[in-house]
């Protein structure tokens, strides 16, 4: 399928109602400086110097299927959440508009305030803890794009993510029971994986004290993720090689033919969610608040060989014959893996709300892997089912905890010329990883000798303030500025108790400054013109820093001397008020200087994938953003609302490579489209049914720096797509509603390294008291 721009500029006024608020709980807008209001606390800024997006919790159980917190911002302008299946609890990384989904440490997730994001290292492995949130909790989410806002660190140069989750004023009881199912097929797999998602709530407020109390389970089983493959042999089969059938032939990201062997990491991972919340208004403009959460997951990767010999029983192990040529299969190839986690937060805060002269908050929040381990085998199939040799990779005891001050200076009132916020963070982060080796059942046994370990931790303090001016009637400004110091201390890389190559590394401390300001003119009562500028420091993260591994198949080389990450970002922006809803478009520009990039190549000689971490020397970011929504448009109950983006994204100078100096000069920043656009369009059809159509696209892209994946179809591959999607909503009774919706509704075959999930199926049952 294939669309042009001026298609899906044209189709614009089909997207997203991420902004089609009720009245009650939109954010406000004033000469293009956006103040959120709502019946629940915000953790935001009370002045934000950019344009946001938003979308309540009753959009989202009308509009969206949603089975994860990030499903809530599919349909948001120039956002992309990779999630492989349904809850994807490693790997589900948020893209931006000048920023890929490799790029885990350059967005922030928060929810009640409380930091989701994790940045202990970057990339797929460290996605945000959206696990902590669930649909069900949701009262709002709002998006901030670029880092405009002092208040928030160089990680928010994408965009910053805040969730505010439900606290009731007066009893109320939920209940919610989900079936989903995906029919599947990609070479010779064909199965069809199915889950269940069950969830209660339970909440009410007496006097001053008001309570809120969430549990949820997920059954899932995805789709498989991973694929053992050789590169084409033209050797002769070893003496014992056992002839085989079933491979599959077919093309890398390279455009190189290669056989597909089989399946691994097909994840059934089971997920208990619960949390608490409490809060206490200890004087009508002083409340304290306190969240409990609990996250564990359970998973299982399940390997599937499409090898068989001449009696048809699978073969996962020894040399192997394929057409008369030679290969050879290793005991890792068809990987089975255990996963066990348990992660508990806790965020405390005591926060006024007076709208006078002074308000102010203090908060501390605390995460931590109170246990996270993962159990692999190192021997093959069949043996490695019931047990064998293997290994255990040991995280407990890492985490992160924050403290923040905040306050609101307002020195002629809610209404006068001047709204400063200012405040003191901290942030500290520590990294653990053991991973030992087993010698008996590496499903149960104790960890045995030292394979690798890797800790170190950092710490980032910072001072900021800003200050929104109302210059006249018509014009305003915003000034900030954010002092930073960051160190890294205690960092180490073993390997064993006598390798050469074990390391401790030096301490390193530095400062930064970081300036803001936004200048915003109201061109007349329904146009607002915006400028926005600010400078981000995304600091190197501790896996980064020191997170040097090795293993049979894979290499990852760490470089404790990496320079922060330095952006400049700014936009010019017109929004319009329509009769029916609000047209904005944004000119966006970023300029990076030593953008940490985590490259992955792959070296034949060695059979092994080889990862580095380097600094891209400069990146240079243009495009425009043109996002629409509309209520009652052109009939009533029709709720239209869609966004275009257009992203120029390239490496201008950069002394690293990939293969050959000056390899990557030029080339299109990794995972971040020329094109892509989102569209939603929601009719109620009368007081009981609303139906909704949803589509998404994205353009051409790639994984690697030097854009040699041109075949974005196949596995490891970065494709386009085209999706559509269906939910409709029906209310069986005053406390009874039913939801049936389809996910990918025209089967649409695409890649993110990974496959994504095809046409998928799910439906809901919710009784609310």
């Amino acid at each position: 399928m294939r669309l042009t721009p001026l298609a899906l500029l044209a189709s614009a006024i089909f997207a997203p109602a991420v902004l089609a608020q009720t009245l009650s709980e939109a954010p406000t807008r004033s000469l293009g400086t956006v103040t959120v209001t709502s019946p629940q606390p915000s953790s935001l800024p009370s002045q934000i110097p950019t344009t946001m997006e938003g979308i309540t919790g009753q959009q989202i159980e009308a509009t969206v299927n949603a089975t994860d917190s990030e499903d809530a911002l599919k349909y948001f302008p120039s956002l992309l959440v990779r999630k492989r299946y349904i809850g994807d609890y490693n790997h589900a990384v948020l893209s931006s508009r000048a920023s890929g989904t490799g790029n885990s440490a350059r967005s922030a997730v928060y929810a009640d305030g409380i930091l989701l994001s994790n940045y202990l290292g970057n990339g797929a492995t460290y996605a945000p803890r959206w696990g902590l949130v669930t649909p069900e909790e949701i009262a709002r989410a709002d998006v901030m794009y670029g880092p405009f806002s002092a208040a928030y660190p160089g990680n928010s140069v994408g965009a910053v993510v805040d969730y505010v989750t439900r606290m009731p004023k007066q009893f109320e009881a939920h209940v919610k029971a989900g079936y989903f199912s995906q029919p599947f097929e990609l070479y010779n797999t064909g199965s069809t994986y199915n889950g269940y998602q069950t969830s209660a709530s339970l909440g009410n407020k007496s006097g001053d004290w008001s309570w809120w109390l969430n549990v949820n389970r997920t059954d899932s089983h995805g789709q498989p993720l991973t694929f053992p493959t050789r590169a084409i042999s033209t050797s002769a089969p070893a003496a014992n090689a056992v002839a085989v059938t079933g491979a599959v032939p077919g093309l890398d990201r390279t455009g190189t033919p290669w056989l597909i062997l089989g399946t691994a990491t097909e994840y059934h991972t089971i997920q208990d969610h619960a949390k608490v919340k409490l809060a206490y208004d200890i004087s009508p403009t002083i409340r304290a608040s306190y969240t409990l959460g609990y996250w564990q997951n359970s998973s299982e990767g399940r390997p599937d060989s499409y090898l068989r010999n001449a009696s048809g029983a699978p073969v996962t192990s020894g040399p192997i014959s394929i057409n008369g040529k030679g290969y050879a299969l290793t005991p890792t190839d068809f990987n089975l893996s255990n996963e066990a986690i348990e992660h508990v937060m806790h965020g405390l805060s005591v926060k006024s709300n007076t709208r006078g002269t002074w308000d102010w908050e203090a908060a501390a929040s605390l995460y931590s892997y109170q246990k996270d381990q993962l159990r692999a085998a190192t021997v093959a199939l069949p043996a490695a089912l019931s047990g064998g040799a293997g290994t255990i990779q040991d995280q407990d005891g890492t985490g992160w905890h924050t403290l923040a001050l905040k306050g609101i200076w307002r020195p002629a009132g809610i209404g006068g010329a001047h709204i400063a916020d200012f405040g003191y963070q901290q942030e500290n982060y520590k990294l653990h990883v053991l991973k030992s080796n087993i010698a008996g059942d590496w499903r149960s046994d104790a960890a045995g000798s030292l394979n690798n370990e890797v800790g170190g931790k950092a710490q980032l303090r910072s001072l900021y303030a800003q200050d929104r001016w109302a210059l006249t009637p018509q014009w305003q400004a915003v000034l900030g500025l954010r002092a930073e110091n960051w160190t890294a201390s205690d960092g180490y890389t073993r390997f064993s108790s006598t390798s050469t190559a074990n390391t401790s590394y030096g301490n390193r401390s530095e400062n930064f400054f970081s300036p803001k300001a936004a200048l915003s003119y109201r061109w007349s009562d329904d146009t607002v013109l915006k400028a926005s500028t600010g400078r981000a420091v995304r600091m190197p993260t501790v896996s980064e820093l020191y997170g040097a591994t090795a293993t049979t198949n894979s290499k990852y080389i760490n470089d404790p001397n990496l320079k922060p990450e330095k952006s400049w970002t700014s936009e010019l922006t017109a929004e319009k008020e329509l009769a029916s809803g609000l047209l904005r478009m944004t000119f966006f520009t970023e300029n990076v200087h030593d953008a940490l990039y985590s490259q992955t190549t792959f070296d034949a000689a060695a059979n092994s994938n080889i990862s580095r971490v380097q600094n891209v020397t400069r990146m240079q970011t243009n495009g425009v953003e043109l996002a629409f929504s509309g209520v009652d448009v052109a009939l009533r109950g029709l709720d239209l609302s869609g966004s275009v983006t257009y992203a120029d994204s390239r490496i201008k100078e950069n002394s690293g490579f990939v293969r050959v100096a000056g390899d990557t000069l030029g080339k299109v920043q990794p995972r971040v489209p020329v094109w892509r656009a989102t569209a939603l369009a929601s009719y109620r059809i009368d007081p009981k049914w609303t139906a909704t159509v949803g589509a998404r696209y994205s353009g051409n892209q790639f994984s690697t720096l030097n854009n040699e994946d041109t075949n974005g179809f196949a596995y490891q591959g970065s494709s386009k797509y085209f999706t559509t999607d269906l939910r409709v909503r029906y209310q069986l009774a005053k406390q009874w509603t039913a939801s049936f919706g389809i996910d990918n509704l025209n089967n649409y075959q695409y890649w993110n390294f990974h496959p994504y999930p095809q046409r998928s199926y799910s439906a809901e049952l919710k009784f609310d008291l």
